[in-house]
């Protein structure tokens, strides 16, 4: 029973090693192989050998699927180059297995040590995180060093003896069996080495092993589509498309078992090599095969996963972007979170854009729709800010780490500028439209001027948002103090029109100094965005807080 217990610790502990490893690389490196992979997908052919570079990197096919299918939702990326891209991921874990099968038990308790150093020194940083993927890295030499000594063990019990020599080979139940054990530990890269392990170890006959082998392949493209399952239909499409390049390749590879191991045995009499470079034989095979087939697929899966037709767009009041599948790499997250806050925005500016329509129309129908779209609003700062909790914040960089803060305060000064903007709408409602009154040619024009102003800071606060750029967000709190001149000069010139009795401006008088309080405070929320920007750039003046509070007074 303790030997029992040893082995499954060892295996667990594989399994743990491996999600280091990756959840470290996709950490550290996780924005650098987005741009990679973005900017090699010209042909097929570099897509595949892009897909292969950061899988044998990252050491999860999974993971590269994942990325690129988000590449596939935002149309960034053609669906056939994106199945070429996981036809070359599917090699690079192949040769990771082809790595790790080598006696490396050595470099074990070396990479573990630099890698505690590292990370206990410096945790939050790239170092520290660095110090993570070695510890990973250690742990999975170590469990296979573990797997290896548990198995000779087992192996000497008389029942374990009986039990191996009535196991014969049933291709279905390996297969099966190896699939679910990929989905189960999230790691087909895990499952092929564990295989490889007891195969050489004589726990499993090199029949069963290759099996096994074949399972898993196909549980790890059944993982990315249980991972994706709840994402939009063009995240879906890379997944599937890989799931069948799978089933159809070991459909092909299933009756060329035995010939294998017949052809190859002679030349390589160690049973883990035979293993891993048929992991490595049958990728390379269905790459070859099916790189000329990805246009041809990309059809019959765009026919069985349909996207939306032009005309049946995602309701506004629907999250667009927030790629459940993401998750699992926080820095394409974070992409999917700030995409989300731009929508958000989009209708806030849809709100503010109306505004004036309403006044200048009296459309209380117009009105209605507007403030409706401000629990549009509400739902989506809602979905943003619980979307980004589920974000790990220890998994992020610095720099994401910033984004991360500056997407929750983007959201929260949008979801402020729509309740703000319903406010004014049920106040023209009650004080002008119902109660039948107009504002004076002055006023009036003074209102459009300072709507066309906040709809400019608006559009120039989403591109300091999306760019982070130091002269825009210069340029747009310089606006704010503009905006606070020419709000106040205003004020004065209404007064001045009370005082000659003007009778449409004593009839508005009340809504026209709220209005323009309102579309200030407006605007103070839209220059907000600018704050963390100049912040983290340390071009923030000194001297805001207390112009901030000059603000308030005035």
């Amino acid at each position: 029973m303790k030997h029992l217990l040893n082995l499954l610790a060892a295996v667990a502990l594989l399994v743990w090693g491996t999600h280091m490893v990756r959840t470290g690389i996709l950490r550290v490196f996780g924005a650098n192989l987005r741009t990679t992979l973005s900017h090699s997908l010209g042909n097929r052919f570099t897509a595949m050998a892009s897909g292969l570079g950061v899988t044998a990197l990252v050491q999860s096919s999974t993971a590269t699927a994942l990325i690129v299918s988000s590449f596939v939702g935002k149309g960034l990326v053609a669906l056939p180059a994106a199945l070429a891209v996981m036809l070359g991921a599917d090699i690079g874990t192949s040769l990771m297995a082809v790595v790790f099968s080598f006696d490396l038990s050595w470099l074990s308790p070396l990479l573990i040590f630099v890698g505690v150093v590292l990370f206990i020194a410096r945790q939050t940083s790239n170092v520290g995180r660095f110090g993570r993927i070695l510890i990973g890295l250690g742990l999975m030499l170590l469990a296979l060093r573990l797997v290896t000594a548990s198995t000779a063990v087992l192996t000497t019990a008389p029942a374990i003896k009986t039990l191996l020599g009535s196991l014969s080979s049933d291709l279905l139940l390996e297969v099966t069996v190896g699939a679910l054990l990929a989905v189960v530990s999230y790691s087909s890269l895990a499952i092929v080495l564990l295989t490889a392990t007891l195969a050489a170890s004589g726990v499993i006959p090199a029949e069963v092993a290759i099996g096994l082998v074949l399972g898993a392949n196909l549980g790890s493209g059944l993982l990315a589509v249980l991972t994706t399952l709840r994402s939009a239909v063009e995240v879906r499409q890379v997944p599937m498309g890989n799931l069948i390049f799978k089933l159809l390749g070991v459909a092909l590879a299933a009756p060329f078992v035995g010939l294998w191991i017949s052809a190859v045995r002679p030349y390589i009499p160690d049973t883990a090599t035979l293993v891993v470079l048929f992991h490595l034989a049958f990728n390379i095979v269905v790459a070859t095969v099916f790189i000329g087939l990805t246009q041809f697929v990309a059809r019959w899966i765009e026919r069985l996963l349909p996207s939306a037709k032009p005309g049946q767009s995602t309701p506004l009041s629907r999250p667009q972007h927030l790629d459940p599948s993401a998750l699992a790499t926080p820095s394409l997250a974070i992409s999917c979170a700030a995409r989300e806050a731009l929508h958000q925005a989009d209708i806030v500016e849809t709100m503010l854009r109306g505004v004036l329509d309403v006044i200048v129309r009296n459309d209380l129908r117009l009105a209605e729709d507007l403030r409706k779209l401000d629990d549009t609003v509400d739902t989506l700062y809602s979905s943003i800010k619980y979307y980004l909790t589920k974000i790990s914040r220890e998994a992020l960089g610095e720099e994401e780490s910033r984004r991360w803060t500056d997407i929750i305060s983007f959201t929260i000064n949008m979801e402020q500028i729509g309740d703000t903007i319903e406010r004014v709408l049920i106040d023209i409602e009650d004080k002008k439209i119902r109660a039948g009154r107009s504002f004076s040619e002055a006023g009036m024009a003074e209102i459009r001027e300072l709507h066309e102003r906040l709809l400019d800071n608006l559009r120039l606060g989403m591109s300091v948002f999306l760019n982070g750029t130091v002269h825009d967000a210069k340029k747009l709190l310089e606006e704010k103090a503009r905006f606070r001149d020419l709000e106040r000069a205003y004020a004065r010139t209404h007064l001045a029109r009370l005082s000659e009795n003007t009778v449409s401006s004593i009839e508005t008088s009340s809504l026209h100094i709220d209005l323009l309080s309102e579309l200030k405070r407006i605007n103070s929320h839209i220059c907000s965005i600018a704050y963390p920007i100049l912040d983290s750039a340390g071009a923030l003046a000194p001297s805001r807080i207390r112009e901030s509070k000059f603000d308030e007074l005035g």
